[in-house]
């Protein structure tokens, strides 16, 4: 089992548990989820070598390995010398359609401000990476020396998954609003990585689409609050207005009555409901 756990305001939780002959052997260190409503990715990588990574939007938040501290098996690494290229993140991934043209139908006080749709900017060359290069403190791929333990049965396929048919997707929830997608099994990290990047790419559209969408609903809301408060308001008046009425009506009839039954000339009264 794999992913975020939120309940409540206090349980912010990013389970990692491993099933193993049966048994589930949950990660006993307290990793937090993300809590906005924005996309994330959550990436759990397993080695052969039984050690492990969890990355959150392509970051490691969690780490396992053998090998000593000091000890560097990266062949290649990124550039740290490689500069972004200036003005690089002001072209946009897409950009408004120059072909589009506004409806003849469009209603502008009902459907609000139109704006063009948006196509693929042509210019956008995708998010910027550092250029690899050779690694100078690369010490070539650590392995653990291994001792005879009589007290343990070696299993060499302890990391090898048996073959997956299906995922599942536990969901109890007392909010609405959770999207699951994009869900990613594989044998290479790096691929991995560059789907993560590839969705990211668009991440800053991602969000000026939220806030809008959040300012949409927000107005909705107060708008909605607004006719309700009207229409109360409205209803108090007619509740109030039914019962002058209805006083108004009664008060007549009584003084008709009165005169029907005692001859009386309609003359001497005056009325005085209102």
């Amino acid at each position: 089992m794999f992913g975020p756990n939120l309940c409540g305001t206090d349980t912010k939780k990013l389970h990692v548990i491993v099933s193993y002959r049966g048994q589930n052997y949950p990660l006993k260190k307290d990793l937090q989820c993300e809590t906005d409503k924005l996309t994330h990715f959550y990436t759990f990588i397993l080695r052969p070598d039984a050690t492990y990574s969890v990355l959150v939007d392509n970051r490691e938040r969690e780490r396992f390995r053998k090998h000593p501290a000091n000890w560097d098996d990266r062949e290649y690494i990124e550039d740290p010398n490689a500069v972004k290229p200036e003005g690089y993140y002001s072209i946009p991934a897409e950009i408004p359609d120059p072909k589009a043209k506004e409806p003849d139908n469009w209603d502008e006080d009902g459907d609000g401000i139109w704006k063009r749709p948006k196509i693929p900017n042509p210019a956008y060359k995708g998010p910027w990476k550092r250029k690899k290069i050779k690694n100078p403190n690369y010490k070539g791929k650590w392995k653990t020396p291994w001792i005879d333990n009589p007290e343990v049965e070696d299993d060499p396929d302890l990391y090898v998954l048996q073959p997956i048919k299906y995922v599942g997707i536990e969901v109890w929830q007392v909010k609405g609003g959770s999207v699951f997608d994009n869900i990613l099994i594989c044998d290479d990290p790096e691929y991995a990585k560059e789907v993560v990047d590839e969705v990211f790419a668009n991440r800053e559209i991602e969000k000026e689409g939220f806030e809008e969408a959040e300012k949409l609903r927000k107005a909705q809301e107060e708008e909605e609050a607004q006719r309700a408060r009207e229409e109360g308001e409205r209803r108090r008046k007619d509740r109030g207005y039914d019962r002058r009425d209805r006083h108004r009506d009664r008060c007549r009839k009584h003084r008709r009555d009165y005169m029907d039954d005692y001859h009386v000339s309609r003359d001497f009264f005056v009325d005085y409901s209102f």
